[in-house]
C-alpha cells in the first residue's frame, strides 16, 4: 500500500466493501420486483458478472497503458488474474449448478451427477453455463502458469478470452430474440464491464503518484465512452422490453429499470465531478496515491449496487 502523502491510509481491501453493496443491489432488486419471489440465482450471477468484470480490467491494462513505458507489476497482475479467474470460475460453477436443480425443479442437495450432465449436455443454458466456467476456469490457470513462470506475456489473449465469457449468457438471453438484441446485449455489457473492471484493477495494480498520473487519465477518456455506449444500449434494451412508460413503475422489471437509472445517474454526476478534479490533480501529479484509491474504491463500490440491479433484470419478467 502506497503511504505517500498524509491522512488515514486506504488499504486494496477496502474494495471488499463491493460486497456489501453488491447484495444491497440485489435486495432492492427483490423488493421491487415484488409480488415475485427472489432468486437467489441472482446473487451469484452478480457475483459472477462484478468478478469477471474485474478479470477483464486486469487483462486491459496493458491496453489502458499503450505505448507508454509505464507497465504495472507482472507478478502481481498475474497473481490477481489466476486468483480472481478462480473466484469467477467458482462463481460460474455455483450458478451452473443451481441452474441445473433448478431446471429439475428441487434443491441443489438433490442433484444427481447424471441429471447435471444431462443439462450441461443438452439443455442450451446448461452448454452455455459450462463455456462460461471452462473459460474462466482456462483464464485462472493461464494467470498461475504465469505467475509461476514469471512470464512477460501479453494479456491480449486473456482479454479476448474474458470478453467472450462474460457476453456468452447475455447473447442467448431475452434480448437474442429481438433484431440485433444480442449485439445490443454485448455490447451493454462490455461497457459496463470496462468501466467498473478497469477502475477495479487499476485500484487493485497501482501502487505510486507516477502510476495513477500515467494511466488515470486514459482511463477517464476511456469511462466516458463506456457510459455513452452504456446507457445508449441500455435505453433501447429497456425501450424493447417495456414497450411504453406506464410498465416503468407498474411491472418489476421497470422498477428495477427505474432504480438502476436513478442510481446510474447519481454515480455518472459523481464521475463527472471527479473528471473535472480528481483527474485534473492526478494528471498533474498533485494528488497522492492513497487519495486516488480512495476515490477509486468509492466509485468501484458504487457501480456495484447496479451491478446489483442489472442481474436481477435477467430473471424478472
Amino acid at each position: 500500500m502506497n503511504t505517500a502523502g498524509q491522512g488515514i491510509t486506504v488499504s486494496r481491501w477496502s474494495l471488499l466493501l463491493a460486497v456489501f453493496t453488491l447484495i444491497l443491489g440485489v435486495g432492492t432488486a427483490w423488493q421491487l420486483a415484488l409480488p415475485d419471489s427472489p432468486d437467489p440465482s441472482n446473487l451469484l450471477r452478480a457475483t459472477a458478472d462484478c468478478v469477471g468484470a474485474v478479470v477483464l480490467g486486469l487483462a486491459a491494462v496493458d491496453r489502458l497503458h499503450g505505448s507508454s513505458k509505464a507497465r504495472v507489476d507482472r507478478a502481481e497482475l498475474w497473481r490477481a488474474i489466476a486468483a480472481l479467474g478462480g473466484v469467477w470460475a467458482l462463481s460460474e460453477l455455483a450458478l451452473l449448478v443451481y441452474s441445473a436443480a433448478a431446471a429439475g425443479g428441487y434443491g441443489v442437495g438433490q442433484l444427481h451427477a447424471d441429471e447435471f450432465a444431462e443439462f450441461v449436455s443438452h439443455i442450451s443454458t446448461g452448454q452455455v453455463g459450462i463455456a462460461t466456467v471452462l473459460c474462466a476456469s482456462g483464464i485462472a490457470l493461464a494467470g498461475i502458469v504465469a505467475f509461476r513462470r514469471r512470464a512477460e506475456w501479453s494479456t491480449d489473449p486473456l482479454l479476448a478470452v474474458a470478453g467472450l465469457t462474460l457476453v456468452l449468457r447475455q447473447i442467448t438471453g431475452h434480448m437474442s430474440q429481438q433484431t440485433f438484441g444480442s449485439v445490443l446485449a454485448a455490447v451493454h455489457v462490455l461497457a459496463a464491464a470496462l468501466w467498473f473492471g478497469l477502475l477495479a484493477a487499476l485500484a487493485i495494480m497501482l501502487r505510486s503518484r507516477s502510476d495513477w498520473a500515467a494511466a488515470l487519465p486514459r482511463y477517464s477518456t476511456w469511462a466516458l465512452r463506456s457510459v455513452v455506449v452504456l446507457t445508449v444500449t441500455g435505453v433501447i434494451n429497456a425501450a424493447v422490453r417495456l414497450k411504453g412508460f406506464a410498465p416503468l413503475l407498474d411491472s418489476g422489471y421497470g422498477r428495477i429499470v427505474l432504480a438502476k437509472a436513478i442510481v446510474l445517474l447519481l454515480i455518472l454526476i459523481l464521475a463527472w465531478w471527479w473528471r473535472r478534479t480528481w483527474v485534473d490533480q492526478v494528471a498533474g501529479h498533485r494528488m497522492n496515491a492513497d487519495d486516488s484509491l480512495r476515490r477509486a474504491v468509492v466509485e468501484v463500490v458504487a457501480i456495484t449496487v447496479a451491478f446489483g440491479l442489472a442481474a436481477a433484470l435477467a430473471t424478472t419478467a
